[in-house]
This record gives C-alpha cells, structure tokens and sequence, in this order.
C-alpha cells in the first residue's frame, strides 16, 4: 500500500535517492546544492509531498510543488524506478491537486521534449497526458541538453476534482 504525506526536513535523503536513479535524463542533482536548496525549500514552505510504502525504506516518490494562483506548477516529480507505472505519480498529484490547488487556474508541468530519451523510457509525457494535461510550447532545454515541453492541465472545479 501506498501512502502519501507532507515532506519533512528527515526526508532530504530520500529525495536525494529519488534523484540519483533520474540524474541520467535530468542531469545531476544529487551533487548540486542548489537542487538541495529547491527541496529544502520547498518542504519548509509545505510543498513538498513524498510516497511511502510498507515495502520500501525511504520514500517511493516525490513531488516539489508551486502555487501562484491561478497558476499552479509541479516544479519536480519523480517515483522510483521499481515502482513506475504502479500509480504512484498518480496518488502524488491527486494529493498535490487536493491540497494545493484553491480554486480555478492552470496547472502546469516542464516535461522531456519529444525527442528526449527520457520522453519515452520514463513515461512521463503518458503519464501527464493520462491526467488531462495537454501539451503546450517547447521550453528551455535541460541542464543535461535535452528538450523540454510544457504541459497543461485546466482545473475548473476545485477541491472536489479527482485525478
């Protein structure tokens, strides 16, 4: 069983862990102290949520969210290798749109690119477009040189919408 709660400042490490098994598509972290920072601050702020479960020491995912209503940023989502397609990034945004998002807006998402390696081998494009995102412009490359897009997800009804 999954579970998924607010991110507390014993949880720098296993954020960390999370990172290093994604280095390869989104460049290094693990190492940056400026991705500490991110994490640190965001858990500070109480935007910051990790997945737990019974089966796994550490968390199983994490997600690093931003509001600034009426637009609202997932600004880091990444589940364990192991654990992928097993709705776990599923259960981090449902909670991530039930605590976060207040009302009407736009949620929005930088994902791989289309021709990113990762576009594919990691998912994610599927996934968010599984979720009603809709993708948008491309972006600013990543720090390791691969394309970037934006995704979006309109929220109408808020808080009782589920993903």
């Amino acid at each position: 069983m999954i579970t998924i709660r607010a991110a507390r400042d014993a949880d720098l490490d296993g954020f960390l862990a999370l990172a290093s098994q994604v280095e390869h598509w989104f460049g290094p972290m693990v190492e940056e102290p400026g991705f500490h920072r991110a994490v640190e601050a965001h858990i500070r702020a109480g935007a910051a949520l990790v997945a737990e479960s019974a089966e796994a020491s550490g968390p199983v995912g994490g997600l690093l969210f931003g509001a600034e209503p009426p637009t609202y940023h997932v600004h880091w989502l990444v589940t364990s290798e192991r654990l992928r397609g097993a709705g776990v990034g599923r259960l981090l945004m449902a909670e991530a749109m039930r605590r976060y998002v207040t009302g009407p807006g736009t949620v929005e998402v930088v994902t791989f690119g289309p021709d990113h390696p990762g576009a594919v081998e990691s998912g994610a494009r599927v996934f968010y477009e599984r979720l009603g995102f809709r993708p948008g412009e491309p972006t600013e490359p990543g720090p390791e040189g691969g394309s970037r897009q934006l995704y979006r997800l309109d929220v109408l009804d808020v808080p009782e919408r589920r993903m």
